[in-house]
């Protein structure tokens, strides 16, 4: 396999990666509007001691377009930047997705501890394997 095709399937996978990271933070998302207490909440106006405004939302908006961005971003950026934008999109990401089990007026529920164990593992993945991987013959 010439180090082309290994580069290509490095993107590939580092993009599929981003892709399930995304499905599962979505899916806890829609899990939380339809559970009965966040939903309450949520008519309320706030959730888990967080007012529900739109600086929320637009903070929410920045933190899925990450991954979001990622999707496209791993498979059309050269080596340098592709390996260096993962591993800072990866570590954001799981910095973010770690110190939400640890905000809010309430413990996280069981649903929500296992999407962050997943989400964090994948993107704790994602930095180490952008992490070692190492410049293809003739590029920088």
């Amino acid at each position: 396999m010439n180090t082309t095709t290994v580069m290509k399937d490095r993107k590939v996978i580092l993009s599929t990666l981003w892709i399930f990271a995304m499905f599962n933070y979505l899916y806890c998302d829609v899990m939380t509007v339809m559970d009965p207490v966040f939903l309450k909440q949520f008519m309320t106006g706030s959730a888990g001691g967080f007012q529900i405004t739109e600086g929320f939302f637009l903070g929410a908006a920045v933190l899925m377009e990450i991954p979001i961005a990622m999707v496209l971003l791993s498979r059309v950026l050269k080596y340098r930047a592709n390996r260096w934008v993962n591993i800072i999109a990866g570590t954001i990401m799981t910095l973010v997705q770690s110190l939400s089990l640890f905000v809010g007026e309430t413990p996280p529920t069981i649903y929500y501890v296992f999407f962050s164990a997943i989400e964090i593992s994948c993107t704790l993945f994602i930095v180490w394997y952008a992490w070692t991987w190492r410049s293809p013959k003739g590029q920088p």
